[in-house]
């Protein structure tokens, strides 16, 4: 029985760290894009900026192998990819961050905000005339720590709203291409959490057509 629940456990890690390692190739291909389209523009700042933020991100990413990070790490995280997208979207995106400081010392599994964060991007704000803002928010109540991915972007309409709740949940029943298709980060992310923290944890949406969405994370802090 030792030896399964071994087996289990090495098994359990090598699908979190496939999961983790499924970063969307696309970011790193525009991102070196825009660096080199900066330089030719003589936006010699905006560059240095740009690729401190993705060694920042991908330094982060890693972290050693570890599965567990700090809060305070995990915002950074976040932040870099927000860093990198603003340079790239100035135009239509802003954000802004505001996390507690006593959770900041909390260890978390890694790589959750960003592809909520980059879910807001592409299918809130960049849908949106005149662009929107990002907002994170990390609080604690009595039984857990709390993050919220909260975008004014075009929402979802119940349909969508409804099938997005269900690739959250798992029940999902639709064909592999179209559980991708606008998601496969939430799907990810929500597969993690699974994984990792069983009924400890929870991801939550709500979303209105035209007002934005806002998606809510809840890990018990006895876990």
């Amino acid at each position: 029985m030792n030896q399964v629940r071994q087996e289990e456990i090495s098994l359990r890690k090598t699908e979190l760290k496939a999961l983790q390692a499924q970063i969307n190739p696309h970011f790193l291909y525009n991102t070196l894009d825009a660096i080199g389209w900066l330089c030719e523009e003589e936006r010699c700042q905006d560059a240095v900026e740009m690729v401190n933020a993705l060694a920042k991100l991908f330094r982060i990413s890693i972290s050693k192998g570890h599965e567990l990070i700090t809060i305070q790490k995990e915002v950074e995280h976040a932040r870099s990819y927000l860093k990198i997208q603003k340079i790239r979207y100035e135009d239509i995106l802003d954000y802004r961050i505001v996390i507690e400081e006593q959770i900041l010392h909390k260890r978390v599994l890694k790589m959750l905000l960003q592809p909520i964060v980059e879910n807001a991007l592409y299918h809130g704000i960049k849908n949106k005339r005149g662009g929107g803002c990002i907002i994170i928010r990390g609080y604690e109540d009595r039984d857990n720590l709390i993050f919220e991915v909260e975008d004014n972007g075009s929402g979802m309409d119940p349909e969508t709203l409804e099938k997005v709740r269900k690739k959250l949940s798992g029940t999902f029943e639709g064909e592999q291409a179209d559980l991708k298709k606008g998601g496969f980060g939430l799907n990810n992310v929500a597969q993690r959490l699974r994984m990792y923290y069983g009924d400890q944890a929870e991801i939550l949406v709500e979303s209105e057509k035209g007002i934005g969405t806002c998606f809510k994370i809840f890990l018990n802090k006895k876990t």
